[in-house]
């Protein structure tokens, strides 16, 4: 039979919110990470427990959170999306040029937002796992990522 244990809950009476924008360049098609730039945005309004938000900005690219231990990962997963979202489908809407489309769908696929629990200041997030913008177009783009952080100020545990 499983079981499952949980810890004592924080209680605080001092929530806040603060957020800002993170403009990402891309080199085109491929995976940025952003993980010591939401890291750094934590420690900079000195977040105690809480909730990360990342929210990306556009339809034709995504966030995730994946591997950040072997960049093997992210091959794979590119061969995966461009597998199921082909950029000679066919597709009808291709006004913006042939990468366009199955950037939408590949978003469609993936997420514009994430949230993330905060404990003690710290993204809580598993050993190998890091945050990324995922371009689904093939040129470079300046990309924007709200981050926004729902919790107490103070490292708090």
């Amino acid at each position: 039979m499983a079981r499952t244990t949980r810890s004592a809950p924080i209680l605080s009476d001092a929530v806040r919110h603060a957020e800002a924008r993170l403009r990402v360049t891309t080199p085109g098609e491929g995976f940025t990470e952003i993980t010591a730039e939401a890291a750094a945005f934590l420690d900079g309004i000195a977040a105690g427990a809480g909730v990360l938000t990342l929210f990306c900005r556009h339809t034709s690219a995504s966030l995730t959170i994946q591997e950040n231990a072997d960049p093997d990962v992210r091959t794979d997963l590119l061969t995966a999306l461009h597998s199921l979202a082909p950029r000679d489908f066919g597709w009808v809407h291709d006004t913006e040029g042939p990468d366009d489309m199955p950037a939408h769908v590949r978003t469609l696929l993936s997420d514009t937002s994430l949230s993330i629990p905060v404990s003690g200041g710290r993204m809580v997030l598993g050993t190998w796992q890091g945050l990324y913008l995922m371009e689904h177009r093939n040129r470079p783009q300046q990309r924007e990522v709200v981050l926004a952080f729902t919790g107490t100020i103070g490292h708090m545990a």
